[in-house]
């Protein structure tokens, strides 16, 4: 009843807020389609907001998801993703899997130039291969390439590169960016202006970077595949999404990534029909309650279950997803080949969270309503980051749940940048609530492999689990799915079993895009697979 109430007053508030002048600030003018012209013009600016800044344009220094949105308009890789989510040759001309899987062959496109000029070749690729397995080099995506048991450059645009065994992630490893040689060779990674002003080859180069406020990227000329239609991309840093919201509606946002309540309730009607597109799909990503495993209250499974247990997460699909989306039981995304039906959801119990909770010697033994062990009351933080407001009511129903147990939690929000570099990086949590994309292969060894739970590594939980290291290093040398499914299942087993997270739900995504953008077409894929396409009437553009 009490969290009931707690809902009753968010959605209050949040309706209050969002609603309170009815309708946009400055009505975004319709779009009428009889006057969009049948060829794409040239031109214009496209505004989008980011939540935090990028922390570092070379992508292999970066974790965080800003850093790796500039990244991918400044940088090419060698294959990428298309509209159905199948790899497809990108700065590849071709390629080719030979030996079994043993061995890869790349032939590079020959009209591919970084944007001083220089031409983008094998020696780019082999650069920036042997960068990454570099031991001086901090990066959390080396594993992937330390699998390689030779690289070798076969003409100015081609290689191989050999594997000592089969590696089912072998090509997705290979759609990561290529970084220039003649640029960062003898650079400090650490210390180098390029971390700021990149130079790269991608559709969009570096136009201005201003601190705490913006970045504008403007059209490669150049670009091998032709220059995007629209002329710049301005990045606005705003780091909470209710105040992109209201620029969003004020027309100052050309598109953003709405939550649920905004989706259903505050974006239809004068302003938004024939202003606004939104496009609603099932996300690659999950949201979770992570524990560190340094700390000393979470080293008890019997603890972690018991959280698990007081979890109501059909409770979390209504109060922060208003029911667009779906529980989560794993790293996996629901209606996937590697996703495991048959490991069943552990059942919001909060009867079973206690009497969990009282075998690991939890009780509350002065009477005051909190549970207590060896003189300590059973308190701790979750962590998450500032501006997010999905993962803030989510830590707000946690909290009420977890007081139900006896559980006493403080929530803490932190500026995205502080968040990652000092906290997520550093593992200074308690417990942390974030989110992981999906990725479209079920190896998931850099985050969860005990190699890379350290400082900087993707496993910040610092989570470690022999039989899992096993799994994952077996699965990732196996190419055929009905070889691959019974590692992986076993996999979201153990991670069912162990609860190093407390997986959460699956989101919908849900952006919205000004109805003057054109070329937009929602696939399996998203709707961004083919922004450098997009393009805006000339009637219709702004300057930055």
């Amino acid at each position: 009843m009490r969290l009931a109430k707690l809902i009753a007053a968010l959605l209050c508030l949040l309706f209050a807020v969002g609603c309170s002048d009815g309708g946009p600030a400055t009505p975004v003018p319709p779009v009428n389609p009889t006057e969009i012209p049948s060829v794409p013009e040239g031109g214009g600016t496209l505004v989008e907001p980011m939540l935090g800044e990028p922390s570092n344009l070379i992508s292999i220094l970066a974790t965080d998801s800003a850093s790796h949105t500039i990244a991918g308009q400044v940088y090419v890789s060698l294959l990428k993703y298309d509209k159905d989510i199948n790899l497809v040759p990108y700065a590849a001309e071709s390629y080719e899997v030979l030996d079994g899987g043993r061995r890869l062959r790349f032939k590079l496109r020959e009209d591919i130039y970084w944007t001083d000029g220089v031409q983008l070749t094998a020696d780019d690729v082999e650069f920036t291969y042997r960068l990454t397995i570099d031991p001086k080099t901090p990066t959390a995506y080396a594993g992937n390439f330390k699998l390689v048991k030779e690289f070798r450059k076969t003409g100015k645009f081609s290689f191989e590169a050999t594997y000592e065994q089969p590696f089912a992630k072998a090509l997705v490893s290979w759609a990561t960016d290529i970084l220039p040689k003649h640029v960062l060779e003898g650079e400090n990674l650490l210390d180098t202006k390029y971390s700021r002003q990149p130079v790269g080859a991608g559709p969009y180069m570096l136009k201005e970077w201003t601190a705490g406020s913006q970045i504008v990227l403007e059209a490669n000329p150049t670009f091998f595949e032709g220059k995007p239609y629209i002329d710049y991309l301005v990045y606005r840093v705003i780091p909470d999404m209710g105040t992109q919201f209201l620029e969003l509606k004020a027309g100052n946002l050309d598109t953003m990534g709405l939550d649920s309540l905004q989706y259903l309730y505050q974006t239809s009607g004068p302003g938004w029909d024939g202003s606004f597109r939104k496009f609603s799909f099932l996300s690659f990503g999950y949201t979770f309650l992570g524990f560190n495993f340094k700390h000393p209250f979470f080293q008890d499974v019997r603890v972690r279950r018991a959280i698990d247990y007081a979890i109501d997460r059909r409770e979390l699909i209504k109060g922060v997803l208003y029911g667009m989306g779906e529980a989560a039981n794993g790293p996996y995304k629901p209606g996937t080949w590697q996703y495991d039906d048959n490991v069943r959801p552990r059942p919001f119990d909060p009867d079973k969270a206690r009497a969990l909770l009282a075998e690991a010697g939890w009780t509350d033994s002065d009477g005051d309503g909190w549970l207590d062990k060896d003189g300590k009351r059973f308190a701790f933080s979750i962590i998450t980051n500032q501006g997010n407001s999905l993962r803030i009511k989510t830590g707000v129903i946690l909290q009420q749940r977890l007081k139900d147990v006896g559980i006493q939690v403080s929530l803490r929000t932190v500026e995205w940048a502080a968040f990652i570099k000092e906290f997520v990086d550093k593992g200074r949590f308690d417990a942390i609530i974030l989110g992981w994309n999906i990725l479209q292969d079920p190896d998931i060894y850099n985050v969860w492999h005990s190699s890379m739970a350290v400082d900087g590594g993707l496993n910040f939980t610092r989570y470690i689990n022999p039989e899992l290291d096993e799994l994952l290093e077996r699965g990732r040398h196996l190419v055929r799915q009905e070889e691959r499914k019974p590692i992986y299942d076993r996999v979201q087993e153990i991670l069912h079993d162990d609860v190093p997270y407390c997986f959460l739900y699956v989101p919908m995504s849900l952006p919205i895009v000004q109805a003057r953008i054109q070329n937009i077409e929602a696939a399996p894929a998203g709707i961004s697979y083919n922004s450098e396409k997009w393009w805006i009437p000339r009637s219709l553009q702004h300057q930055p």
